[in-house]
């Protein structure tokens, strides 16, 4: 890239700004959602100055602001690919496969974000990205008229593609193109009032599944929501109501831990709002919402079978409360060990390592033995931030928002070669790449304990 060109983290830290301004004003309970995630994570700082120091230390504490993720919902393989375009410019690539018709929901999705630990720490954006399967809609006639809908729409501005093409043609983008960028890119996420569609059609859309409805009758794919980042959304949840948020009866994902794993979100519920319809009838369409999320550490093939089966294991019990739901799951994942000495030792999660600042080996270690250097403090480590997504825990934000149960008759096989066709490219494996860059930093920090070996016995040498 040209010393001309803005950088791809640039570009995309502007956007994840602009798309948080642009949807605090159609959203207003956005801002108090953030305002009161601000102040729990603020409470939680000062309670903990050790959390503070390590969040810090770990380049953490400067991303949690930012931190945003989004979602949004696509009609067709084009619009998909065009997305993965415009994203490739703000260095955002598709990674992992995401099946929700199990679970009753008619997409199948990926998450658009940065991949390596620079492009995290500069600004971890992330935009949950759905394909609706138009294959899972039984009625012939309806799913043809979807179709044909969904055809007639272009969901990125000219400019945009432009823009787009610019990038792929030279690399980069220069501080004014950038600018452009952003500003025309955000129009394909904007909220219209004006469905493209008539009641009746609309009305037979929804009968068939809300979400269909929400995807295939208007301009383009909205953004449904934006999610900040708390440090305790237990807290988050118990004080939304006294700001006139009413949340969503369950917080999704694992219990609360003394080392949270992978995610958990809960939402406040979904807008009903007044759209037009194309042929001038009014009515109310509901979708958009807003949600929250703590992040805990990535875990690995082992720990996530192990997550999978105790999450099972918890959820084949009725809970009548989120109080209720959160006491099973702390009781059944009691079997899931609650310290990084453990998770590390017994292969359950992933972590960074660290050369341990002015560390002195004794003699009897080797550079290549890993425990031993860990055990000397030669070594140190930290928890790899999860930053993807769990497919149960969407489905259950999407049936809760959109007032819908899911679909039985969509349960049928996941289609991932289908969805990696229409998007142009092969997704991006979240758990080889967690792995790869465990095992970076283990080299990276292993390279420097024998870098400050060999400069000790050099100086012993001469000595």
């Amino acid at each position: 890239m040209s010393a001309a060109h803005v950088s791809s983290d640039d570009i995309r830290d502007q956007f994840s700004k602009v798309m948080s301004a642009m949807y605090q004003q159609e959203v207003p309970q956005y801002s108090a959602l953030l305002s009161l995630v601000a102040a729990v994570n603020e409470e939680v700082l000062a309670a903990s100055p050790a959390l503070r120091e390590t969040l810090a230390a770990n380049n953490a504490l400067d991303r949690l602001d930012v931190e945003r993720h989004g979602a949004i919902r696509v009609g067709t393989a084009e619009e998909l690919a065009l997305l993965r375009r415009m994203f490739a410019v703000m260095g955002m690539q598709p990674v992992g496969y995401y099946d929700l018709a199990t679970a009753g929901v008619p997409v199948h999705s990926t998450a658009f974000r940065p991949v390596d630990d620079a492009a995290l720490s500069r600004n971890p954006f992330r935009v949950f990205t759905s394909l609706l399967r138009l294959e899972l809609i039984d009625d012939p006639a309806l799913r043809q008229q979807a179709s044909d809908i969904l055809g007639a729409r272009r969901i990125v501005t000219p400019q945009a593609v432009a823009l787009i093409e610019r990038f792929e043609q030279h690399g980069g983008l220069n501080a004014e193109q950038a600018e452009q960028f952003v500003h025309q890119a955000l129009e394909t996420f904007r909220w219209h009032e004006q469905a493209t569609v008539d009641l009746a059609t609309y009305q037979r859309l929804q009968q068939e599944h809300r979400l269909i409805a929400d995807v295939v009758c208007f301009k383009g794919p909205h953004i449904n929501h934006l999610t900040p980042r708390t440090l305790d959304i237990d807290e988050v949840q118990r004080r939304m109501p006294q700001v006139g948020i009413d949340p969503k009866d369950i917080i999704e994902g694992p219990p609360r831990r003394r080392c949270p794993i992978l995610l958990r979100q809960t939402s406040f519920k979904a807008l009903e709002e007044p759209i037009s319809f194309a042929n001038a009838a009014e009515g109310h369409h509901t979708a958009r919402f807003g949600e929250i999320e703590q992040r805990g550490i990535a875990l690995t093939h082992t720990g996530r079978a192990l997550y999978d089966r105790l999450l099972g294991d918890a959820k084949s019990a009725t809970v009548a409360d989120n109080d209720a739901h959160q006491a099973r799951l702390s009781a059944v994942f009691e079997a899931f060990p609650d310290d990084d000495a453990t998770l590390r030792r017994e292969d359950l999660a992933f972590f960074h390592y660290h050369a341990a600042p002015g560390a002195k080996l004794a003699k009897s270690v080797d550079t290549g033995d890993v425990e031993a250097l860990l055990e000397q403090g030669a070594l140190t480590i930290s928890p790899m931030i999860y930053e993807d997504f769990l497919p149960v825990s969407a489905a259950g934000i999407f049936q809760s928002n959109l007032g819908d149960k899911g679909h039985s008759g969509y349960a049928r096989d996941a289609n991932q070669r289908q969805f990696e066709q229409a998007l142009g490219v092969p997704v991006i494996d979240e758990v080889a790449l967690y792995a790869k860059r465990q095992r970076a930093s283990l080299e990276q920090a292993l390279a420097q304990l024998r870098s400050a070996g060999d400069s000790l016995s050099l100086k012993e040498d001469i000595n």
